[in-house]
């Protein structure tokens, strides 16, 4: 199964269905099935200082270290002004992301949390996850 990693508490905030768009300095060509991996890495502090962001996930336990969620992965969008004029209007995923001119957006849907979370080490990049999934 593909896997992509990130920091918390941005795997979170996608498990919760607050975040629906990741966004990266890189394009991706893939599509499909996509599970989201929480990594291990503690959070920076200038994320924890960011009160609306965490303030997202004051109730939540973050995952640390647990592929958590799946979801598609169905486009992969160049931040040009149109697009980030567009985000502008959506508050709460302007919160969750790092949009500037010149990334990418990748859009994600039919987000599903896993029963079981499956504790990984994680990797950069999309990644191939090899266990059974029980």
């Amino acid at each position: 199964m593909k896997v992509l990693s990130l920091k918390e508490p941005y795997a979170t905030l996608i498990k919760l269905g607050k975040k629906k768009i990741e966004t990266r300095s890189f394009k991706t060509n893939y599509r499909g099935e996509l599970y989201i991996h929480a990594s291990s890495t503690k959070i920076p502090k200038v994320w924890k200082n960011n009160k609306d962001l965490m303030n997202l996930v004051k109730e939540e336990t973050l995952n640390f270290g647990y592929i958590i969620c799946k979801c598609n992965l169905v486009d992969c969008i160049y931040m040009d002004e149109e697009f980030l004029d567009e985000i502008k209007k959506d508050k709460l995923e302007l919160i969750c992301g790092d949009y500037k001119l010149g990334r990418y957006a990748w859009i994600l849907k039919d987000i599903e949390v896993l029963d079981k979370p499956l504790f990984a080490k994680g990797k950069l990049g999309i990644w191939n996850y090899e266990e059974d999934i029980k």
